[in-house]
């Protein structure tokens, strides 16, 4: 008999819901519900700057990382997630709506239960 953990997982779709509606949002209130809703209760993100648990604290992390980028400032997924066994990975870039793209980095999540229970964020080093 087949268990929820069983249920296929939709990397690319959790994953790009976690980057427009938790890392391009600037409205606290529709991230934290966005939080609640794509990560774990007791879930985890590792930064360069920090490492929180739980949907306050990362959505308090993500309002610091919001206030010191322009209000036009997004990121957006460079190609689909991919993922196997629990394990996904989404490359992005972050700029101007429309614009150049200022960072890039990759998304690492583990996802139990259909749900992100940690993400690693790596920013790629600027060169050139």
């Amino acid at each position: 008999m087949a268990t929820s953990s069983d249920a296929p997982i939709d990397y690319d779709g959790l994953m790009q819901a976690n980057l427009s509606r938790v890392f391009s949002e600037r409205d606290p209130g529709k991230r934290l519900l966005a939080i609640q809703e794509l990560y774990a209760d007791d879930a985890v993100l590792n930064d360069p700057q920090a490492s929180v648990r739980g949907s306050a604290a990362i959505s308090e992390a993500v309002s610091t990382l919001l206030s010191s980028l322009p209000p036009d400032f997004v990121f957006t997924a460079t190609s689909p997630a991919v993922g196997h066994h629990g394990l996904g990975r989404l490359q992005w870039r972050g700029g101007p709506s429309g614009g150049p793209a200022v960072v890039t980095g990759t998304d690492i999540a583990q996802i139990e239960a259909g749900r992100i229970q940690w993400l690693h964020v790596f920013i790629d080093p600027v060169t050139g």
